[in-house]
């Protein structure tokens, strides 16, 4: 069981001055889940190596059990170093995709052609793409066959406009998650902001906010094992 996971190469949170990236816990808590399955682990970037962590991820209250257990974990932070270029993947090569979230993603890969053609490519052959919090923001340019979006039709979930404005970054991020998806034609539900809440769309997977992270892996697992 090979699983890509793709992080975010942007660190700056707009003209804030500020810095910005992937979310821990959005990355540990899927990784020690397909871990714990026994996968395979690729992780992946658009400029390859130490992908940015968003500084606010490592604040002290938003440590979980993941995160912990990353911080003891040599083998893994020496894996999240040395990223290899999203460029150089091939689809073929893997099971699934999982998109960790952090605001990061907005700006780089839902841009980014290597990382829609993957999710193209691992989609149109049936295999599990799974993205979390902002991570459903790489779905905005993402194609079906028949030239619509992807996410056209399909139930979807996603980092939520009360969840933004909470965070106070409405005003600074490219665009608002919830309101592409729903522009974009996906059928869009939530849960309680900060809860757990995770849909499931034939082999796309989204989940709303951190929370979400090993449901959504979960869930992902579950894809693989039928």
């Amino acid at each position: 069981m090979n699983i890509l996971m793709v992080l975010t190469s942007h660190d700056q949170l707009g003209d804030t001055g500020e810095k910005t990236g992937f979310w821990l816990e959005e990355f540990a808590a899927p990784y020690y889940v397909f871990k714990n399955a026994g996968a395979t682990l690729t992780l992946a970037s658009p400029k390859g190596g130490q992908p940015p962590l968003d500084p606010k991820s490592d604040d002290p209250s938003a440590q979980t059990e993941a995160t912990e257990r990353f911080k003891k974990d040599p083998a893994a932070q020496q894996a999240l170093a040395h990223t290899v270029a999203l460029a150089s993947v091939l689809a073929a090569d893997y099971d699934a995709v999982f998109y960790p979230g952090g605001h990061g993603p907005l700006w780089d890969l839902a841009e980014d052609r290597a990382s829609i053609a993957l999710i193209e490519t691992m989609y149109a052959a049936g295999k599990p793409v799974a993205a979390v919090c902002h991570a459903p923001g790489v779905l905005r340019h993402v194609k079906a066959a028949d030239g619509s979006p992807l996410v056209q039709g399909k139930a979807v979930a996603g980092f939520t406009n009360t969840e933004e404005e909470a965070v106070q970054l409405t005003n600074v991020v490219p665009f608002l998650v919830e309101d592409m998806l729903k522009s974009n034609g996906g059928t869009y539900s939530k849960g309680p902001d900060w809860q757990p809440y995770v849909v499931s769309a034939g082999n796309l997977i989204t989940g709303q906010n951190p929370a979400s992270s090993a449901p959504a892996a979960e869930a992902l697992l579950q894809l693989l094992a039928k």
